[in-house]
């Protein structure tokens, strides 16, 4: 009689964004959604007024930290906690200035204007927190890091960003550009983690749940 494969380890994931649940489940990881109600602009302003301007990489792992620990919380009033629980965040870091989802049709195209033919740094703020019983295995451990990579814009004339925009994708991801979809081609280059740039560094969460005492492998559930 065989030996039945091992349950993974059940994963959570607090973010709506579709490439970080497609990212994950491409590298076998099949994570539970659970999307946070965390007022983003909010939890920056509070922590600015607290400890001064952040720095773009911090905006990330603020905010990355804010919805674990809101959709954590949750679960926990549930008794649905019995999980690691990983928050992400991006910003585009463009001449000093953060920037995150465009608010609108005209603030993408403009975002575009100023990115062509220019470099950003993609921000991606991780964060996991081990909900699970010591008598699991779980630590009650909550650590984060935020990974940066270097995104390299084509030079596009007027007419390839108001197509781009009129599509709407620039308008549904940081930074207002992806890698993984229509704006593929207005990437030249990058310098870092291409996963990162998609929303979920999987390399660094490798390397955060591995201090939490958990290997890659035990999230694969094939």
């Amino acid at each position: 009689m065989s030996a039945h494969p091992p349950v993974a380890t059940a994963l959570v994931l607090a973010s709506a964004s579709p490439a970080r649940l497609a990212t994950l489940r491409a590298a076998g990881v099949e994570p539970h959604v659970h999307v946070s109600d965390v007022d983003e602009d909010a939890a920056v302003a509070s922590a600015e007024k607290v400890h001064g301007r952040l720095e773009p990489a911090d905006v990330a792992l603020l905010l990355a930290r804010a919805k674990a620990e809101a959709v954590a919380g949750v679960r926990r009033g549930a008794e649905e906690a019995e999980s690691l629980v990983l928050g992400c965040d991006s910003v585009l870091e463009l001449a000093g200035e953060v920037h995150g989802k465009p608010a609108d049709a005209t603030e993408a195209t403009e975002r575009w204007r100023r990115m062509r033919g220019r470099s950003g740094v993609l921000h991606t703020g991780h964060w996991v927190i081990d909900d699970r019983s010591p008598d699991d295995g779980g630590t009650r451990g909550s650590l984060g890091a935020t990974a940066s990579t270097t995104v390299h814009f084509a030079d596009l004339d007027d007419e390839e960003i108001a197509a781009y925009v009129a599509t709407g994708e620039p308008l549904r991801v940081a930074g207002a550009f992806t890698l993984d979809g229509l704006g593929a081609p207005y990437v030249t280059a990058i310098e870092g983690d291409p996963s990162n740039v998609v929303g979920v560094s999987l390399p660094l969460l490798r390397e955060l749940l591995a201090d939490l005492g958990v290997a890659w492998r035990d999230l694969r559930t094939g």
